[in-house]
């Protein structure tokens, strides 16, 4: 290398528009404007080309089409590790790489303070008025060339900065290296750094005006992160996977309309199942693709749902904590290897649905937390702004960039990703200033109330823009009180969510379900009441993680009696469950009868289906899967006025329960018989809705299903006698503990 370091004083002689103070600033990573004094610049007699470069002591400026040195670079006397020189006129902005070497080592780059803004400025316009419908485009990690020059350009928000450097492997984790160029009002940074690539390790170093230096963050909208505990982000592309999903994404709107039969298998990734034989590792997304995608469909569900895939550092928090919102969990791979699950399990016949949280964040140094040295993301007062219960923080919904990042990170798992619904997390804590918050410890909104109006407006925008862009696709609400209109548009006074959690049936159903058969007849409105409400909303009837952890038990397991009984109270309560108005979701595991309660460490215990009660649950399941999806009156009026009918309601004493599931006009009815003691009832009558043929399609005490009482499936006897408000009636023996679906033969 020809360029040698000239004496101290040549190269401020050459370039006396670059002080002494510019130069220090920017080797001590304390100026707060970089590229107005790096890169080229227009001085009398060319353009003065200025870089920093720490990690030599020779530097020149060479042309990029043959390598001839375009202009000696001088080290400036004053600050080390920055180099001058004078370039002839090569234009406006002119092409040049950088050699640089130190002793007999050499290496070449390009110089990211030569290239021009990425971001535009209608990109800051609509970010700072909250309304930016793709973000994630602008913001984060993105592989792409400048100028025909390959790279990566980095975006991050952080407005209160005294300035933003992106730190990595390729610069030594050095924060003086790259520093970012600030975007006027908008408090965006940028930079695009060339010759860099896919799968870098990288983070953000801010340092705020009083010079205090934050612990390095997170990219907030970077596509991939390192696997826990590490935290540093990772350059991935969002343009690889080619998508193979046509012939669903064409059909996803009949496959998730209200009318549609919705049978859900809420899952874990981490634990529904690991590989015992290689250290009981996670199973990769292509592992999943196969073995998951393929055990739903069997069993006869509709969707898959799981458990927040953002990733999150904690993985007792189940994800429900996540700090990378745009990344997929390293765990089990990467981007592309999640995208070809959510492929699979489209080809295959399966929507999949997130769960998604918009509601909280955890406080590790590396997220969202303080993020430019202050409350940003979050609410600044914390009693708007820390979550008692989680000890988490709440994001500030009146900020309208928050607002725009949370529904852009919607968007994105919907578009990106190819999800086809969000179930959206702890809704209730949103909506309420004073959830779980003590007298004294929150503040009231501008009416002196205890309503987020801020979050509601947020939830109304969010599905708003949702459903405009994806009306296909679906939302669900996890909201624990009697909100009025969760699934009624938002242009309706609603929030506009698709579905509501009908959690007030999932309380009411395994509070009876648990009680002892004797007792069960005073608790006998348990039953009935959600029937009530069933068309108020759109409802799913969950049977969640949540149920299944923090001392609750097993579903089986919160059934009361001995063995036999456990399993005849569960297959029962199944059987009452998938006939019930509302659509369906079951926790891994409770399909196998899971006896121990879920642990997030561990796999289900697979071992348990060598035991025919446990293999018996699994069948029936699988049963009342298909047969609700082959049977119009047990999904079409799911969401709508007149779904169900009660014939008997009242028998309490018996704890006997029947009714009728209507169809659309023309469908065929269903009638549901339900016993809920351990006594079999004979000859008990019910009211048929038609004359004709009637039979038995689903017995729950099927020794099939690893019941002990078998029914036959010959068509019943129906009489002329009218009983319970029909004008024919016949009579059944109800096993104990047992659920009975008949159907009309036409």
């Amino acid at each position: 290398m020809n360029a040698q370091a000239q004496a101290p004083g040549a190269a401020r002689a050459q370039d006396p528009g670059f002080t002494p103070s510019d130069a220090q600033a920017v080797a001590l990573g304390i100026h707060e404007d970089p590229f107005s004094v790096l890169g080229p610049h227009r001085v009398p007699g060319g353009t003065a080309i200025r870089i920093f470069a720490p990690d030599a002591d020779r530097a020149c400026a060479i042309s990029p089409e043959d390598g001839r040195i375009l202009a000696r670079l001088n080290l400036f006397p004053e600050a080390e590790g920055v180099f001058c020189g004078i370039l002839p006129e090569l234009g406006t902005r002119p092409e040049y790489r950088v050699r640089l070497a130190r002793g007999d080592a050499a290496w070449q780059r390009d110089d990211p303070y030569r290239f021009a803004p990425v971001i535009g400025e209608l990109d800051e316009h609509l970010f700072s008025e909250g309304r930016h419908g793709q973000l994630w485009r602008v913001l984060g990690a993105h592989v792409t060339s400048q100028q025909g020059v390959a790279g990566v350009h980095f975006a991050v928000w952080a407005p209160r900065a005294q300035r933003v450097s992106v730190v990595a492997d390729f610069n030594a984790w050095d924060g003086r290296r790259h520093v970012m160029r600030r975007r006027g009002a908008t408090g965006i940074w940028e930079i695009f750094i060339p010759d860099v690539g896919e799968e870098i390790r990288y983070k953000y170093e801010i340092r705020l005006h009083d010079g205090t230096l934050l612990p390095l963050k997170a990219d907030p909208v970077a596509f991939g992160a390192e696997p826990p505990p590490a935290t540093a982000s990772v350059v991935r592309r969002l343009d690889r996977h080619r998508w193979g999903d046509e012939d669903w994404m064409a059909r996803r709107r009949e496959k998730q309309a209200l009318n549609a039969p919705i049978s859900i298998y809420e899952v874990h990734l981490a634990s529904w199942r690991r590989v015992v034989e290689d250290g009981g590792r996670f199973l990769t997304y292509d592992e999943l693709s196969g073995q998951l995608v393929d055990y739903a469909s069997e069993m006869g569900f509709t969707h898959i749902e799981l458990l927040p895939v953002a990733e999150h550092p904690y993985g007792g928090s189940w994800g429900y904590q996540p700090t990378g919102l745009f990344a997929p969990t390293s765990r089990h791979g990467d981007l592309d290897g999640f995208r070809r699950l959510i492929d699979a399990a489209h080809q295959a016949g399966l929507g999949v649905f997130l769960d998604w949280v918009p509601g909280h964040f955890p406080e590790d140094a590396h997220g969202l937390a303080r993020f430019d040295g202050a409350a940003l993301y979050e609410y600044a007062d914390p009693r708007e702004g820390f979550h008692p219960d989680w000890n988490t923080l709440i994001y500030d919904f009146s900020r309208p960039q928050v607002r725009n990042l949370l529904i852009a990170n919607a968007l994105y798992w919907l578009e990106e990703h190819h999800a086809d619904g969000l179930r959206v997390d702890a809704v209730a804590s949103m909506l309420y200033r004073d959830y779980s918050r003590p007298d004294g410890g929150w503040i009231a909104n501008r009416h002196g109330g205890r309503e987020n109006l801020e979050a509601v407006a947020f939830l109304q925008e969010l599905n708003t823009r949702v459903y405009a862009s994806h009306p296909e696709a679906q939302t669900v609400a996890e909201e624990s009180t009697a909100w009025p209109g969760v699934s009624r548009p938002a242009n309706a006074d609603g929030l506009g969510f698709g579905f509501k959690w009908n959690l007030g049936w999932m309380h009411d159903s395994l509070s009876y379900m648990s009680r002892d058969p004797v007792h069960r007849r005073h608790h006998h409105h348990q039953m009935t009441f959600a029937s009530s409400y069933a068309s108020a909303e759109h409802f799913v009837l969950p049977l969640s993680h949540d149920e299944v952890v923090h001392g609750k038990g097993s579903l089986l397991a919160r059934m009361p009696g001995g063995e036999s009984a456990r399993f005849g109270n569960l297959r029962a309560f199944l059987g009452f469950m998938w006939s019930h108005p509302g659509k369906k979701l079951l926790f891994m595991g409770g399909e196998i009868a899971q006896e121990r309660e879920w642990n997030h460490d561990r796999s289900l215990d697979w071992h348990l289906l060598d035991i025919d009660h446990h293999r018996g649950v699994q069948r029936l399941v699988r049963e009342l899967n298909r047969l609700y999806r082959r049977t119009p009156a047990l999904h079409r009026l799911d969401c709508a006025p007149g779904g169900l009918e009660w014939l008997e309601a009242d028998a309490a004493a018996e704890s006997v329960y029947a009714f009728v599931r209507h169809g659309e006009p023309g469908d065929p009815k269903a009638v549901v018989v339900c016993n809920f003691t351990p006594v079999e009832r004979s000859n008990w009558r019910i009211g048929i809705p038609e004359s004709g043929c009637w039979k038995i399609v689903l017995n729950t005490s099927d020794p099939n299903f690893g019941g002990e009482r078998a029914l036959s499936r010959a068509p019943l006897p129906v009489e002329p006698r009218p009983w319970q408000g029909q004008a024919q009636s016949l009579a059944l023996d109800l096993p104990g503990l047992s659920t009975l679906v008949l159907l009309g033969e036409s």
